[in-house]
């Protein structure tokens, strides 16, 4: 066989040297051109310097490794494999652990002990590495090589100091440092080998640290110049404190200072100025140039018209029961459409969406019960409590009240987001409960007027006996109208509702599988809600038509009502500035932490927030809902965040094991929510037929698709999950890295807590409590600021809060 020049320097090469700079090394033996030939398949990949500043797991490992410290010093063997031998003969015998060595040698080296291919390289390996315009210079004088064992029950690390400089190959000349890591394969993703060789890496890649290193004459001296490069590590790793410019986002800044409320108009001011110039992209993006999006924006639209249009009713409905018909589907559907239209062409934060809401529609009935106890009018009363809440909303976003959002920390709002989902699961399984409560009985007659019954029930007999014959047999089912209940119903309503949930969720997850392309896993998984929707309304309502379902009521009637304001009096006007105010709380609240958990760093979204304009806005369209006697409305959680993920381009990526998918862009348009609200406005043309076709379950299908699906990103969520999980299961996200493991399951812990208290009063049947609720959600802040700190390490507290993926 004949080789040319290059050919030959490569084979030279590869016999010279045993270092392979890969991660994983598969050799494929064949036998074409003679013995020895086989095929090579490499792989590199960039490894991140440890941090030692912020991450955890550093100093653990080298204190670690200090505790049972194996360290040979001018090693004199000077080929790689008798320095191998001698390190692994080293760590068996001072006791540090046991393993087979001749296991462990087949394992470092790509020939695996085989003997049809010599080609004896290092399966894996770390070193330092430095790009330059000339190519890439690795550093001669330290190799980190790292070996997974299955026979290995914890992690070893050996360090040998050579006693003179070993050419091993072309990538390590002058080899003087070995440092080789032993680990079990199914570990915690933070302790695996490459973890571990990181860790040890970033220390050897200082050329000082190596100089020192060679001065030093005994084990303590060697242990002592690492405990002492980990200090300089961790102090020339920290970052300077840098002031953040001044923006109009009240989370960024400067730290919050009372005068910043005084400066009437200046947020709102800002946010105009900021948002303006952008106002035109946000009805051509997506539809001109390059980049269309016009089949996202379709599938979009139609998802957020279902996603709005459900809960309008659902809601609309509880309205109905509380109010005795002042405020019904209707006009809850009709508000919806106009407040929907005026915050999507005016508000800076076009992505929101604004719905009426549970927590607003129990204020409402609660607003109906003091009507009735002191004989109040209340579609006067009603707007008065509404004009009060506009009027105290547009003084929060004039004087800058959302710069208190400062204080609102990322942990406070996913205890506050979750608390909303479980919330959704509440109503579906309240209204649920109700359904069986009232229908799963034994076949129940209509009448106890037994003589009445029994005259019903002999002429359907005599009927039957004149149409089949006397010496026929057959089932006489009685008619719907002589029985009041049986028990098909709430079981065909459960199975429609759980029908639903599993339906959607599963087509939702559709763009995760294999099946199909990707253009319509895509399509599909974005309207996973209105096919399940429309599937399941079909099976209740034509499928099972004998059985009658439970849906909403549809009155005839004006819809807009302008109020009677001369029914009230001046002290019932004054009255409903307590109640105008918690409403006006409760709002700010929401409304503020709905955009601020809709514009997170994952979403990726460039043209920023307008928060002291969005509640401005909210407070104008409350004033005219209030006027018009509709529901009030603010930005509802999680529509909003479902809303920026229907409008995002997605990657996956996976990273030692786990499957991430990461939004690269959100196109920020107004046109979706636009089109949504105006279909939902047309809706209003199709009561009682054919939305009176959606069964109430399949509504209650809906809250628990919506609840689910607003888990996605959620980080309690994910450590919550942790708690489940062994710890080889961990991923490996920034608090996992950075946080001692029992501090991340402490603060866990603190924050079911919190979520426990806030479901504890927020679902009290008493519903005068609902109305103090949202003094509970600001006591979050000062538990979150003053209570925890105490408890588990300020500088881990923000490193969870972080806005990390």
């Amino acid at each position: 066989m004949e080789l040319r020049a290059g050919e030959q320097e490569d084979c030279r090469r590869f016999k010279d040297s045993p270092i392979s700079h890969k991660d994983q090394i598969q050799i494929s033996v064949s036998d074409p051109a003679g013995p020895g030939y086989g095929l090579l398949s490499t792989t590199r990949k960039y490894v991140k310097p440890m941090n030692f500043q912020e991450e955890v797991r550093a100093h653990r490992d080298l204190d670690s490794f200090l505790a049972q410290a194996s360290i040979i010093l001018d090693e004199k063997a000077t080929t790689l494999d008798e320095v191998l031998k001698r390190m692994l003969i080293y760590v068996v015998e001072d006791g540090h652990g046991s393993c087979d060595l001749d296991e462990v040698m087949n394992s470092l080296f790509t020939d695996a002990g085989g003997k049809e291919c010599n080609v004896h390289l290092l399966s894996e390996t770390i070193q330092g590495v430095t790009a330059t315009p000339a190519g890439v210079h690795y550093q001669q004088s330290w190799l980190c090589i790292l070996c997974n064992m299955r026979s290995l029950q914890r992690r070893h690390v050996c360090i040998a100091r050579l006693e003179r400089p070993q050419n091993w190959g072309i990538n390590c000349c002058e080899a003087r440092y070995v440092i080789l890591i032993l680990a079990p394969p199914r570990t915690k993703s933070t302790k695996t080998a490459i973890e571990l060789g990181r860790t040890f890496a970033t220390m050897f890649s200082d050329i000082s640290f190596r100089q020192k290193l060679l001065e030093t004459r005994t084990q303590e001296e060697f242990k002592q110049e690492l405990v002492y490069h980990r200090q300089q590590l961790s102090v020339a790793n920290e970052k300077p404190v840098i002031e953040e410019m001044e923006d109009s986002d009240p989370r960024r800044g400067k730290p919050l200072q009372g005068r910043d409320f005084f400066k009437a108009g200046k947020g709102v001011y800002g946010d105009l100025c900021r948002r303006l110039p952008l106002y035109p992209s946000d009805f051509t993006d997506g539809i001109t140039g390059r980049d269309r999006s016009l089949l996202k924006y379709t599938t979009t639209a139609i998802f957020l018209y279902i996603a709005i249009l459900l809960p309008a009713i659902a809601f609309g409905s509880l309205n109905d029961e509380s109010t005795r018909g002042e405020i019904d589907v209707q006009k809850t559907i009709v508000g919806q459409s106009i407040g929907g239209v005026i915050y999507a062409l005016f508000a800076g934060s076009p992505l929101v969406i604004p719905l009426t809401t549970a927590p607003l529609a129990i204020f409402i009935s609660v607003i109906r019960g003091i009507c009735d106890d002191y004989y109040l009018d209340f579609p006067a009363f009603y707007a008065c409590i509404g004009l009060w809440n506009s009027f105290f909303l547009i003084l929060g976003g004039l004087f800058n009240v959302s710069l208190l959002m400062k204080l609102f920390k990322r942990s406070t709002e996913e205890v506050i987001a979750l608390f909303i989902s479980i919330a959704f699961v509440g109503d579906a399984v309240k209204g649920t409960i109700k359904i069986f409560e009232h229908f799963y009985h034994p076949p129940t007659l209509v009448t106890t007027n037994s003589s009445l019954m029994l005259h019903q029930i002999n002429e359907i007999l005599q009927e039957v006996k004149n149409q089949t014959g006397q010496n026929k047999t057959m089932s006489i089912f009685l008619p719907e109208s002589l029985v009041l209940c049986t028990r098909e119903r709430p079981i065909l309503c459960l199975l429609l509702m759980l029908g639903t949930l599993w339906l959607g969720y599963a087509l939702y997850l559709i763009k995760r599988s294999p099946y199909l392309n990707d253009k319509i896993r895509e399509v599909v998984s974005d309207c996973a809600l209105p096919i399940s929707v429309v599937i399941l309304s079909f099976i209740g309502s034509y499928l099972f038509l004998d059985i009658q379902l439970p849906v909403f009521s549809v009155h005839n009637g004006p819809v807009f009502n302008f109020p009677p304001f001369a029914k009230l009096t001046g002290m019932n006007t004054l009255s409903a500035v307590g109640l105008g105010f918690l409403l006006a709380l409760l709002i700010f609240i929401d409304q503020n932490i709905v955009i601020s958990l809709t514009h997170v760093p994952e979403h990726k979204l460039l043209k920023g927030t307008a928060f002291h304009w969005d509640l401005l806005l909210t407070g104008f369209i409350n004033i005219l809902l209030s006027c018009l006697g509709l529901p009030w409305m603010h930005a509802a959680f999680p529509h909003s965040s479902l809303h920026a993920r229907q409008l995002a381009k997605v990657e996956q990526h996976v990273e030692n094991g786990h499957l991430y998918t990461i939004i690269v862009s959100v196109k920020e348009t107004r046109l979706t929510s636009l089109a949504a609200n105006i279909l939902i406005g047309l809706s209003a043309f199709m009561l009682p037929i054919p939305l009176q076709w959606i069964p109430k379950p399949v509504l209650y299908g809906l809250f628990l698709y919506i609840a689910a699906t607003s888990l996605d990103g959620n980080q309690m969520v994910d450590r919550m999950a942790l708690l489940l999980k062994e710890q080889t299961s961990y991923p490996p996200t920034h608090y996992i890295r950075r946080v001692p493991q029992r501090k991340v399951h402490y603060f866990t812990a603190l924050q079911m807590i919190q979520l426990i208290i806030l479901c504890a009063f927020g679902m009290y049947p008493l519903p005068y409590m609902k109305m103090v609720f949202p003094l509970l959600m600001i006591l979050l802040v000062p538990v979150r600021t003053s209570l925890l700190p105490k408890v588990i390490d300020a500088k881990y507290l923000d490193i969870m809060d972080s806005q990390h993926m």
